[in-house]
């Protein structure tokens, strides 16, 4: 099968460059030795959903009580605020930079299963999956 060795185009007398299959003007086929060829459009087919990546605040805190050492859940809103502890009354402030404050996990809620996640505040930052629907989350810094 020789190629388009250029020239004039046979339908509308465009000049083609070699090696051309169609004319660029009316897309004619150059070589009559080539045949048009049937190119199967395939069925559509959706594709599966991508899970999405859902962006996670926690809640709050586990909080150790720095008198009687009895872990206490408290939401983020009171962070910087005085406190008090449920089990033995001892007031404290919640800095979770002081160093007598020792927080121990955070949590938060799966925004897929609505489920209540308790993860270690290493993971702030990291993308994880819920350990209830597998649905992804991105556990973000509050603020």
């Amino acid at each position: 099968m020789p190629a388009w060795p250029g020239g004039p185009c046979p339908k509308c007398g465009d000049d083609m460059p070699l090696n051309m299959i169609h004319c660029r003007t009316c897309r004619h086929l150059l070589n009559p030795e080539l045949e048009r060829s049937s190119v199967e459009i395939p069925a559509f087919f959706p594709l599966q959903e991508v899970d999405t990546l859902v962006e996670l605040i926690p809640n709050g805190r586990f909080i150790e009580c720095s008198s009687c050492r009895k872990e206490l859940k408290i939401h983020r809103k009171y962070l910087g605020e005085r406190v008090q502890c449920k089990f033995c009354a001892a007031d404290f402030r919640l800095d979770p930079t002081s160093p007598e404050v020792r927080s121990t996990d955070s949590y938060g809620t799966c925004p897929h299963c609505n489920e209540t996640l308790r993860f270690d505040s290493k993971y702030i930052g990291s993308k994880v999956a819920c350990r209830f629907c597998q649905g992804k989350v991105h556990i973000v810094f509050p603020g």
